[in-house]
């Protein structure tokens, strides 16, 4: 699949995992009137001129492009290297399809933190951690990926070691509005209901 040439920005939407928790396709639940692919598409829309899916493309076939694995069944690292190979932005935001509460805000914000310091990847740290499925990637990480992923290597945010990489800490995402539930991930039935109760 050819994607678009000279972006600057770009994003990709990660709709490769097996949905096993919840029991049924994810990208395909219905959330407020909208599937989660539907909400994801839209929020991300607005800040990229160009988005991909990274996902399988007999599911996603009407959805516009999509962004095969290169090394199949190893998990969302897969999926960011697949579409940093493909990808002629520098700057390339990844978005897991399960987070209904990304806003636009939040993910111009983390464009501008990442155009502002260069760095390699840019990604916001919670008290649960990395959320590196909400981030800003630069192409040269497809590099530190590849090796990762041939050495048996899926945990994400282990391949950020060594790599100039900025991290927007909890407290600089509390001052600009956002909040540890922006980053909920819907994994269960469970987890939907929760979602739709607090929306």
């Amino acid at each position: 699949m050819k994607l678009p040439t000279q972006l600057s920005r770009m994003g990709f939407l990660l709709a490769g995992g097996q949905s096993s928790r919840m029991g049924a396709d994810k990208a395909f639940l219905e959330f407020q009137g909208r599937t989660l692919l539907e909400r994801a598409l839209a929020v991300i829309g607005h800040v990229c001129p160009s988005v991909a899916i990274v996902g399988d493309p007999v599911r996603f076939s009407n959805y516009g492009s999509v962004v095969e694995d290169v090394y199949s069944g190893c998990g969302p690292l897969a999926g960011i290297h697949a579409a940093l190979v493909r990808s002629s932005a520098e700057w390339n935001l990844m978005l897991a399809v399960d987070m209904p509460f990304v806003s636009e805000d939040l993910l111009s914000c983390l464009f501008s933190a990442a155009e502002e310091s260069g760095a390699v990847v840019t990604v916001p740290r919670t008290g649960n951690g990395f959320q590196p499925l909400c981030a800003v990637y630069r192409r040269e990480f497809a590099g530190a990926a590849d090796r990762a992923l041939r050495a048996g290597k899926y945990k994400i945010d282990a391949v950020f070691a060594g790599l100039a990489i900025r991290i927007i800490e909890e407290g600089e995402l509390k001052k600009a509005g956002f909040s540890e539930r922006n980053f909920f991930n819907v994994n269960t039935p469970e987890d939907r209901h929760r979602a739709e109760d607090s929306f």
